[in-house]
């Protein structure tokens, strides 16, 4: 049994990350600590002034554990980490988990290539961006495709070869340096003007592509000539998006935060040499109580530490407590100094008091939108919580069985958590120990398969497929299945409320079996409506997957009975008479004929089907 109070006593006064954990042990709090002596003890002192969210947290901790470390940013580091694997509920959390693309320049290559990419690799090719839109990166490479042919193909050149030119070359997207009809020099060239282009030289690719409309004007090709004009309209409309400012000429975010609520909104500006390529606002959760300069600090954390580029200044709306501590972590992240700033007058503040407005335009347009979605889902859980008597209801698993007459039994676990689906937690079961249309025995595998993996997953410290037990278990059925699952978990020692999702006679869902009665429940309220979602999506997902073993299992031919027919000799029957009919009417001789076949294979072909007859 854990006692937090003798735990307490033998904190060290060291730095270091604290983790604190739920009855069920899951993860709901990470933080950090010059001293985990006086920071974790703060938590449990009745006189310390703590938020509701805190409060709310402090009381479902179960045991909590820790981590020493050698430095405060040691401590900051993992605690990075640690809120990036787990997302603790209690943590404030960037809702959007973002990887923006770059523009990859194989300059290590004999002929290098430009192409999308993911992220900023370790390599040595060159990397321009990142851009704030997948699609504006698409849009930027077909540009410069019909502007330069640069290629794209996955040949080592020029080791290899290929034996005629690919259909980029023919539509005016590609010089085939694999045919050797463009110099490595030439080629060179082009790449130069490509990367000028990257970094904001805008005249080059204009000049370009003017020169290639009054060619292809000159050549009577008035539509080409038309796409260059529409080419060139587009650049130099990108070219006065990017004005450059005079006091703009490093790379900086300014990045400026705006709270209602519940609710926080980050939006960053993004500039890259001078000029602005993009911006973007970030929703993040867990705010409640929390002032604006901490909400901003932890978006500092949680952005900064897994986007591949940092700029050198970052300039925000707050002053935030850790500055110096950051400045240090992107220092180590980036590999050079970077200043954050809370500008007070000039440009720099201009900049950052436009930042805050968009942030709140954003938080405003979007706050009906978000409050409609808290309702269905968050607030649709927080329904069902009060109509069950539950403190709250974050994950909900909801299971079901299909099959066929027993063919093919199958279970499906459908997780919800906040009201919300989380089919990264859905798993899917293949009943083993029942033959025959059985539901109730097949639910009993089901769920002891269940909850016993999850049991040894925490006994053992090992593994996360089941060891996260939700707070409310859904049976597609009544009674019966609720009596099911209540006797297993009783077997196993496991304290979890059951209900049943019943259906009328015209098989739409009714209400909830609940503690031997069914409750009565608003067939309008967002908690009936989610409770529908639920019993469908758990519905459909096993039927689903019976489809799909159902068809593999039917895919199996009556061919496959018969003793010296394989695959191969399967095949050229179906081809050579067209249906298993016809190929029971044939003769011995005409079966024999086929390719493949002999004497005694279509004898024991014919043999097989004038029994069946």
């Amino acid at each position: 049994m854990f006692d937090i109070e003798e735990e307490l006593k033998k904190l060290p006064a060291k730095p270091g990350v604290y983790i604190m954990h739920d009855k069920s042990d899951a993860i709901i709090y990470v933080g950090k600590a010059i001293s985990l002596k006086n920071r974790v003890r703060q938590y449990f002192q009745s006189s310390r002034n703590l938020s509701p969210k805190i409060q709310k947290m402090v009381s479902l901790v179960a045991r909590f554990e820790y981590i020493v470390v050698d430095s405060e940013m040691e401590a900051l580091v993992l605690e990075c980490n640690l809120i990036k694997e787990h997302r603790p509920k209690y943590n404030t959390m960037l809702k959007d988990d973002k990887h923006y693309p770059y523009i990859r320049v194989t300059v290590n290559e004999p002929f290098p290539r430009v192409l999308f990419a993911r992220s900023r690799g370790k390599d040595k090719a060159k990397y321009f961006g990142p851009y704030t839109s997948g699609l504006a990166v698409k849009e930027t490479l077909d540009l410069l495709k019909k502007t330069y042919q640069i290629r794209n193909c996955n040949l080592s050149l020029p080791k290899e070869t290929s034996n005629r030119p690919c259909l980029y070359y023919h539509m005016g997207q590609c010089k085939a340096p694999c045919q050797g009809l463009v110099s490595k020099e030439e080629y060179g060239k082009s790449i130069e003007q490509v990367m000028a282009f990257l970094s904001g030289n805008f005249s080059l690719i204009t000049k370009r592509l003017e020169q290639l409309m009054k060619e292809a004007a000159g050549n009577l090709e008035f539509e080409k000539a038309a796409e260059y004009r529409d080419l060139l309209n587009n650049v130099l409309r990108m070219a006065e998006r990017q004005k450059a400012d005079a006091d703009l000429t490093v790379d900086r975010d300014i990045a400026a935060i705006a709270t209602a609520g519940e609710e926080a909104v980050v939006q960053v500006f993004f500039v890259r040499e001078g000029k602005m390529i993009g911006r973007e606002h970030f929703y993040l959760t867990g705010v409640e109580g929390e002032n604006r300069a901490f909400v901003l600090q932890e978006f500092i954390k949680q952005f900064y530490g897994g986007t591949p580029h940092i700029p050198k200044e970052l300039l925000l709306s707050e002053e935030i407590e850790e500055r110096e501590l950051l400045e240090t972590y992107l220092l180590e992240r980036s590999g050079r100094k970077v200043k954050i700033l809370v500008p007070k007058k000039g440009e720099k503040e201009r900049l950052v008091e436009l930042a805050e407005k968009n942030a709140s335009m954003v938080l405003q347009k979007d706050a009906e939108k978000i409050a409609a979605e808290e309702k269905k889902t968050k607030g649709a859980a927080d329904e069902i919580a009060e109509l069950l008597g539950l403190s709250e209801l974050g994950r909900t698993e909801s299971f079901d069985i299909s099959n066929t007459a027993g063919f093919a039994s199958v279970a499906s676990m459908v997780v919800f958590e906040n009201g919300r689906p989380n089919k990264a937690e859905y798993r899917k079961f293949r009943i083993k120990t029942v033959q025959g249309p059985d539901d109730y025995a097949s639910m009993r595998e089901v769920l002891t398969r269940r909850f016993s993996h999850g049991l040894k997953e925490l006994e053992e410290g090992d593994g996360e497929k089941f060891s996260k037990f939700p707070d409310l278990i859904l049976m597609d059925g009544g009674k019966g299945q609720v009596n099911i699952a209540e006797e297993v978990l009783y077997e196993l020692g496991i304290h979890i409320p059951v209900c049943g999702m019943v259906k009328d006679d015209k098989h739409r869902t009714r209400g909830l079996y609940f503690h031997n009665e069914e409750l009565p429940m608003n067939q309008h309220s967002e908690g009936f409506r989610l409770l529908t979602r639920i019993q469908d999506e758990t519905h459909r997902f096993a039927i689903e997957y019976h489809r799909s073993l159902r068809g593999k299992e039917q895919v199996h031919s009556i061919l496959d009975e018969i003793e010296g027919i394989g695959p191969t000799r399967r095949r050229a029957l179906m081809k050579a008479f067209g249906s298993q009919e016809a190929i029971k009417a044939a003769s011995e001789e005409e079966l024999a004929a086929v390719d493949t076949m002999n004497a005694a294979a279509a004898h024991a072909v014919y043999t097989f089907f004038q029994k069946k007859k």
